[in-house]
């Protein structure tokens, strides 16, 4: 009994964990998306508010499926979550393939991405914020050079734009001095008529998307090791759940055979309660 007791509590715990992740996720997307003054952005791509709340949601259902199932002893719930489980690692490593063999596709499709983002900068909050943190700390801007920021309507680099920051870019593209305390919000004006060589003095000029890739190449063995620690924690919630399955289907099997005769067989969906002793033997 202690033995799976141990397979029990464990596999409640991890999903317990999960769970409540998912439920901040989720609360801290819905509060951006009510604390929105203007909601412009609606795709899940580009607005963070909405990614976090789909992700949070899908992960709380996922997760709720194996700590009920697990506590309960109930192996609907825990085929579903198992199956569940399953379809995500085999879609992970479908997408790991797809993008080592086509990575001139996958590039190509991200920095189309990012260039949307880069023309919806300003239209939601949340996604400026993200791009913000992004160019500030891979130290980058745009998404192949700082002159990326013209396709934006506020940057545009054109004669008849009456915005201020016409030919400039975000202030978190500008280089900031080590001693520097008080933030300069226009250090990025007109930056785009200047040359790369004068530019890189008070801006970054490097694109985003080659900071990262430089990024992940040059920390390869921190990117491996996240990404095969998730795939281990799933292949082991996955044996948990199997392995809890196959130990209840094996009880209610022997019960079943020791029930009087004419006794009605219950489904093999049957709820154990939650404390129910089963013996290893």
């Amino acid at each position: 009994m202690r033995g799976y007791r141990g397979i029990k509590y464990t596999l409640f715990v991890c999903c317990y964990v999960f769970w409540v992740v998912s439920a901040i996720l989720t609360a801290v997307g819905i509060y951006a998306k009510i604390a929105k003054e203007k909601d412009v952005v609606d795709t899940v791509t580009l607005d963070p508010a909405l990614l976090l709340i789909v992700v949070g949601s899908v992960m709380f259902l996922i997760t709720f499926l194996g700590c009920f199932g697990a506590l309960r002893n109930a192996t609907c719930l825990l085929k579903t979550f198992l199956g569940i489980l399953v379809v995500i690692l085999l879609l992970q490593i479908a997408a790991g393939v797809v993008g080592y063999l086509f990575t001139d596709m996958v590039m190509e499709r991200t920095e189309r991405l990012m260039m949307k983002a880069i023309v919806r900068y300003r239209e939601d909050r949340d996604l400026e914020n993200a791009i913000d943190f992004i160019q500030k700390k891979f130290q980058c801007c745009g998404v192949e050079n700082y002159k990326d920021w013209s396709h934006n309507i506020y940057f545009e680099c054109l004669d008849t734009n009456p915005s201020l920051e016409a030919c400039g870019v975000p202030f978190s593209c500008c280089v900031h001095l080590q001693n520097q305390t008080v933030l300069n919000t226009m250090c990025g004006y007109g930056m785009q008529q200047l040359e790369e060589r004068l530019a890189g003095q008070d801006v970054f000029t490097i694109g985003c998307l080659e900071r990262i890739v430089w990024w992940a190449k040059n920390h390869l063995l921190l990117v491996a090791g996240l990404t095969a620690g998730l795939l281990l924690l799933e292949v082991c919630m996955i044996c948990l759940a199997a392995v809890q399955i196959s130990r209840i289907k094996k009880v209610h099997q022997l019960k079943s055979e020791n029930a009087p005769r004419g006794q009605s067989e219950r489904k093999d969906s049957y709820w154990f309660p939650a404390f129910a002793d089963f013996d290893d033997e």
